[in-house]
Order: C-alpha cells, then sequence, then structure tokens
C-alpha cells in the first residue's frame, strides 16, 4: 500500500468541523462563511455549493510562522500559478475555441470508474493489492474488487474514519473513539471477522483497577488507554508493528500490534489532532486543529517506547488538516484549511521548502507515491503534483466529485508502470457518496507544458490557415517587391 499520507476525519477549530471536529449547526454554509478570503489564488472567484457545515471548517486568515533553523520566505512558491488559472480549459485568449488535442503517445491521467453505493459520506479509503476498503457514516466498510463489490461489513462503534491494513489484519477508527480489529477468513476471503478491540477488554479491566492509569479529560477521569473523542486518522510504522492513532481528544497513542497493548498516549496539541503520520528513522509527524505541525522522535528506553518531542515546524491560525510524507522520508506536505499545501526537506535537518497553491478551499486529504503528491480538497477537486529535484510541477486537477474529496489512497499499477514510466491508481473518496478510481502516470505532462503544447497547436492551425489563403500563383508576393 503506497498511501503515505493519513486518512483524516479533520477538526478545524473554532467550533465547527468537515468530518472533522465540530458541532454540527446546520445543513448548509452560507457563501459569506467563506467569501474570496479563504482562496489560495486571488484570481479566483467563489464558487461554493451547499455543503453540510459539519463538512466544511471555519476559516481562520493564515499567518503562518515556520521554526525550522532556515529562514522562511513567504513568497516561495514552488508553483506560482493556480493550477486552475494555468490549465488550458481555462484559456480565455484567442484561438480557444480550437478543438484541443496532445499527442497519443504521451501518456494520459485520466478517469477509470466510480463506485456509488447510496448508503452514506465517504470518510475513509485503503487500498492493498487489488482490493479497496471504503468507510461511511453507515457504520458499513465496504471491499471492492476490479471496480465491483467485493464484500463488506459492518460495525457498530460509529462512522469508519479511518482505514489502515497490516498484514492480515484490518484497522478501524470510529467517530465514537474505539479502533476495531478485523481478520479475513481464509477459506473465504470475502467474510471479515472482527478479531478484537483496542484497548482490548483485557487491558481496560487491568488498567481500570489502577488509579494511577487515569487522567484527567474535559473535567472527567478517563483511562489513558483509551481514547475519550473520535479518531481522526491511523498510520504505521515502517515495518509495520506500532499502530498510531490520532483522535480529537488531543493525544496520540502508539498499540503494539503483536499484543495489541497501548505502549504510549502522548498529550500532543492544544486542539484536536487531525493527522499522523510516521516516517523513516523513528520520526512522527502529527498536525493539529491548533495550527502546528510538530515532530516527534520514537526511542527504546529500555522495555518502554519512547516518543520524545523534537520540533515545531509550523505555527499557524489555520488549521493543519492532512499530512503525508513521500516514500523515501525525504519530503513532509501539510494540508491546511487555508488551501495550501506547505512542504518541508529533510536533508541534515528540515527545512521549509515551499507552498504549493491548487486548491479554493481547505485541503482535506494527502497521499504521496512514488514523485507525486495528490492533495484533495473541500472544492471538490484532486490536484496532482510532480517532484522534480526540489521544484514541484502540477500535473492535473483531477474533477467528477460533486463534493468535497476527504480521503485519498494510492497503489502502483503494476500491469501498466514500465521503465521510465511509473503508473498509480489513485482512490478517492467524497462526502457526495461516491469513490473515484483515477490513473495517473508519473511522466504525463504537466499543466503547464500542456498549456504550451496547446498554444503551439494552435499557432500551427492558424499558419496554416494563412497558408491556405495565400494565391497559388505566388501574385502577393509579387506585389509585396513591387511595393519596395
Amino acid at each position: 500500500m503506497m498511501n503515505r499520507g493519513g486518512g483524516i476525519g479533520t477538526r478545524m477549530g473554532d467550533g465547527e468541523e468537515i468530518g472533522t471536529k465540530f458541532v454540527d449547526t446546520g445543513s448548509s454554509i452560507p457563501r459569506s462563511k467563506f467569501g474570496n478570503s479563504v482562496h489560495s489564488d486571488p484570481n479566483l472567484s467563489a464558487t461554493v455549493a451547499a455543503i453540510p457545515r459539519d463538512e466544511v471548517f471555519a476559516h481562520r486568515n493564515s499567518s503562518a510562522s515556520f521554526t525550522s533553523h532556515a529562514s522562511y520566505d513567504p513568497n516561495r512558491m514552488s508553483c506560482e500559478g493556480s493550477p486552475m488559472t494555468m490549465s488550458p480549459w481555462n484559456q480565455t485568449g484567442a484561438g480557444s475555441n480550437f478543438p484541443w488535442s496532445i499527442e497519443e503517445n504521451l501518456p494520459q491521467n485520466g478517469l477509470i470508474g466510480s463506485l456509488v453505493r447510496e448508503e452514506g459520506h465517504i470518510y475513509s479509503l485503503a487500498a492493498t493489492k487489488d482490493l479497496l476498503y471504503t468507510g461511511s457514516d453507515s457504520k458499513n466498510i465496504r471491499v471492492w474488487k476490479n471496480l465491483k463489490e467485493f464484500s463488506g461489513f459492518k460495525s457498530s462503534s460509529g462512522l469508519v474514519k479511518a482505514i489502515i491494513i497490516a498484514g492480515e489484519k484490518i484497522f478501524t477508527g470510529h467517530q465514537d473513539g474505539k479502533i476495531r480489529v478485523w481478520k479475513v477468513i481464509p477459506k473465504n476471503p470475502t467474510v471479515h471477522k472482527r478479531s478484537g478491540t483496542l484497548p482490548t477488554l483485557k487491558e481496560v479491566f487491568k488498567s481500570s483497577i489502577r488509579p494511577s492509569a487515569y487522567v484527567q479529560v474535559r473535567n472527567r477521569s478517563a483511562l489513558w488507554i483509551k481514547h475519550s473523542d473520535a479518531i481522526s486518522c491511523l498510520t504505521l510504522n515502517e515495518d509495520k508493528t506500532l499502530l498510531y492513532s490520532a483522535s480529537w481528544d488531543r493525544t496520540f497513542k502508539v498499540w503494539r500490534i503483536s499484543d495489541s497493548k497501548c505502549l504510549e498516549s502522548i498529550n500532543a496539541h492544544d486542539d484536536a489532532v487531525n493527522s499522523v503520520v510516521a516516517s523513516l528513522d523513528g520520526l512522527v509527524f502529527t498536525g493539529s486543529a491548533d495550527g502546528t505541525v510538530k515532530v516527534w522522535k520514537r526511542e527504546q528506553q529500555g522495555k518502554r517506547t519512547k516518543h520524545s518531542p523534537v520540533q515545531t515546524l509550523l505555527k499557524q491560525e489555520s488549521a493543519v488538516t492532512a499530512l503525508a510524507v513521500n516514500t523515501s522520508g525525504s519530503v513532509v506536505y501539510c494540508g491546511s484549511s487555508d488551501g495550501m499545501v506547505n512542504y518541508w526537506e529533510c536533508e541534515k535537518q528540515l527545512i521549509h521548502g515551499g507552498v504549493l497553491k491548487g486548491h479554493k478551499l481547505a485541503v482535506l486529504c494527502l497521499a504521496s507515491a512514488g514523485n507525486l503528491v495528490f492533495s484533495g480538497s473541500a472544492d471538490k477537486t484532486i490536484c496532482v503534483w510532480r517532484r522534480d529535484d526540489k521544484i514541484h510541477a502540477c500535473m492535473s486537477v483531477l474533477t467528477g466529485h460533486n463534493g468535497p474529496v476527504k480521503c485519498l489512497a494510492v497503489e502502483e499499477d503494476h500491469e501498466k508502470s514500465k521503465d521510465g514510466d511509473q503508473r498509480w491508481v489513485v482512490y478517492s473518496g467524497s462526502l457526495d457518496k461516491s469513490v473515484k478510481v483515477w490513473s495517473v502516470a508519473e511522466m504525463a505532462p504537466d499543466m503547464f507544458q500542456m498549456a504550451m503544447m496547446q498554444q503551439q497547436q494552435q499557432y500551427q492551425r492558424h499558419m496554416g490557415s494563412d497558408a491556405d489563403s495565400l494565391p497559388s500563383d505566388g501574385s502577393s508576393l509579387a506585389s509585396e517587391n513591387r511595393a519596395n
């Protein structure tokens, strides 16, 4: 599974949520809630459809401060123009009515198909090999194979906000703060059986009789091994021996998969933890509705696993909604409620690399695969970014959803990938109750290249039409010579 991003149910702060942590205050959101202030590009106008208020973050003006050792230049953009304005489909200059085509031998990005089952908004995805798991607010987990429903199972534990797969185990995180563990029956792979809960009943019983196992959470006592609010994200460490769970209770917890034991609970932030992602060398990154991104280091102290704070990468007013780390662990991406994607490059230390501007509204999910990073947004689009050395270019803006894009998963397309042209299957889950499946080629031309190709083709057509209008006897040239 190549999805190195957190599947989020995000909290945005200021009391409202987008599958996130907010108070449900109505079924629609007035236009003035966003206005133009939430846009990442001043040239874009607001077109906000009616979206359930509990699915949209309250906007907070961004005034980011970066605490890495390198200086931060707020004007440093990896892609200065928004991909929406760079798109050849949005060009309005002369000749824009020409049909646009591209060379057939160039790889293309496009929609493969849609998976629709009218039973709830899609909040979580997980892909492995030829299977796709989807979680919704219907409490059902559906399993899909070759774009067809393969299996399904139901939890009584609230809407499914996160799914992650570790070998033969499937972990699901829920709105009620519980983590369920499922196993596939080997003799019948369509059957999934619940094999446990985190924390286990045994651990809960043992802890409940020890006064030291209780902590104060919002003016009440609770066991430290239990989340006291919704699970927002699940992730695994590199060797898949540890499971990390992030929660709106402002903590993240560390679980040993082999025996389902909770090893540690960290009070990480001043507001809901929306995303957690584990990287190489024992590094763990957390992002919160309090506007910060923090770095933690995992160390073994005797028999104990201990996570210590290392660095705060970001402090801003806008909520941090999603995190992702590339496969090599060299780049960390952070999506925010202001529509921006910040990223840091890890050399000897983490240094701020720039900001990707491609969305009108909040970034709700991120995923990384190969040299690509994908950002899904409340503006119903998915931006595909390609990293070349230290520069990011927007390859495509994938459109087709009728609601906010809430979650992403990416798997390598082994059938179509070849040397020099790696291809990916991208799954996007939306609050329009659908999952869309996309084919993305790493070597596809970016949007700037496509716009240049369009202009060149239009120019060639224009020159060709001029040549056709010239007299065949060369009288035009003769007249020109006489005039001179």
